[in-house]
């Protein structure tokens, strides 16, 4: 496909504007979530930061959820400055905070920037369907992928090495940075040329209730977002089940002066995962182009089957490593593709919300990685390798059915 062979120099401003700006509002997020349970557990309790943060997660997916309203209802660049704006503020106030020891008023500022942060997330996501056509998204969500990645590599090392030695200097770095991205988003962000709802604005929850019902009502797009969930509880599972079942049952292995363990062998995979992830998501992208949509899905999610329900259970250095390279290999496939299909899935007038809805298979998939702990705990890993394996045949199973065995949706995706 032409479109999908995009050039960065080719890419229209909103586009890049939003994929530079996200990049560095992910390095900044994972600059420091890693840390934040450490941080209340230190100033206040283990059940208090657990109970805290939980609370936020909660919050975090129901602001997504009003956000998802608000960018098909009110121009979404105005949305990005505000919610950004906001969000820079509540940095500089957690800066504040820890330069004067006041973790009240801390965690009061944290409680409101998950509020800030998550209420503009639609939007951005929209933005980008806004700019961008059908023959072209699969190579943007791919350059997307690729930034995602490597933000989360560059923020986990900025993050680690600055929390510990300088956590005061860490937040004024991420503080300025944040400060600057509404800036960026008033000057060099068009305002998105999407289509408005038309039903006047009456009543807010009933209005927000019909906006999740529309995309609730879309039984092909629900298949979709149920199977990506069901996709990522693979993934997901790796800090969870993958992480406690190596740390127990690993046999160490001793590699000249190098010893690895259970716990240094799942950073040994995830920092696989970053380079390959890195180094070959373009090569992989233009290997994808040989093939259509659906032999590129379906094909990466075989690996990535495969790679997964292996990684499972395996405890063999080798059989870890050769196993996560063919499940990322799998993911390098299948995940541009997949998004590029689910924007193309979204109404015109209805992207926001569609874009929220779409967010909640992150926290299904959380869900579902959490219950392999509690399987993992009467299950032997060769059958949690079988239970992960139909979990992800059921996701491709269901996305499959939504985005190619119905025909409303090959007419949706010509007419967006």
């Amino acid at each position: 496909m032409e479109g999908d062979n995009i050039k960065w120099k080719e890419m229209p401003r909103p586009i890049k504007v939003r994929l530079v700006t996200s990049f560095f509002n992910r390095t900044i997020a994972f600059a420091i979530m890693p840390f934040m349970a450490l941080l209340f557990v230190q100033a206040y309790n283990k059940v208090f930061a657990g109970i805290f943060l939980i609370g936020t997660v909660i919050l975090s997916f129901l602001i997504g959820l009003i956000g998802g309203y608000l960018a098909d209802r009110f121009p979404r660049k105005r949305l990005l400055v505000l919610s950004t704006s906001a969000t820079g503020l509540m940095f500089l106030v957690m800066t504040i905070c820890l330069a004067i020891d006041q973790m009240l008023l801390f965690t009061v500022a944290y409680a409101i920037f998950t509020v800030t942060s998550n209420i503009g997330r639609p939007a951005m996501s929209a933005i980008i369907i806004d700019a961008t056509t059908p023959e072209n998204r699969r190579a943007v969500y791919a350059i997307d992928y690729w930034l995602i990645n490597l933000s989360i590599a560059l923020g986990t090392a900025l993050g680690g090495w600055l929390y510990v030695s300088n956590r005061l200097f860490l937040f004024s770095l991420l503080t300025c940075t944040s400060l600057l991205l509404p800036v960026a988003y008033h000057f060099l962000l068009d305002e998105s040329k999407h289509v408005w709802q038309k039903q006047p604005l009456r009543n807010v929850f009933r209005d927000l209730g019909k906006s999740y019902q529309i995309a609730w009502r879309d039984r092909p797009f629900v298949k979709v977002v149920f199977g990506s969930m069901c996709i990522l509880a693979a993934e997901f599972s790796m800090g969870s089940y993958v992480a406690v079942r190596l740390a127990d049952e690993f046999d160490t292995v001793t590699i000249g002066d190098l010893t690895v363990n259970g716990v240094r062998m799942l950073s040994l995979i995830s920092i696989e995962n970053t380079i390959l992830v890195v180094c070959l998501t373009f090569f992989i992208q233009r290997l994808s182009n040989r093939f259509t949509n659906k032999q590129a899905l379906v094909g990466g999610l075989a690996l990535y089957i495969i790679g997964y329900a292996t990684v499972t259970s395996a405890n063999s250095l080798t059989l870890l490593l050769t196993f996560i390279f063919i499940a990322t290999m799998g993911e390098l496939l299948y995940s541009p593709t997949l998004n590029a299909e689910k924007a193309n899935m979204m109404p015109a007038d209805q992207r926001g919300a569609y874009s929220a809805f779409a967010g909640t298979s992150h926290a299904g998939a959380d869900l579902l990685s959490r219950s392999t702990l509690i399987l993992g705990a009467v299950l032997a890993p060769f059958m949690m390798s079988v239970y992960i394996g139909l979990i992800v045949c059921l996701g491709l199973g269901l996305v499959y059915l939504g985005l190619f065995r119905n025909e409303k949706i090959a007419e949706k995706q010509q007419a967006s």
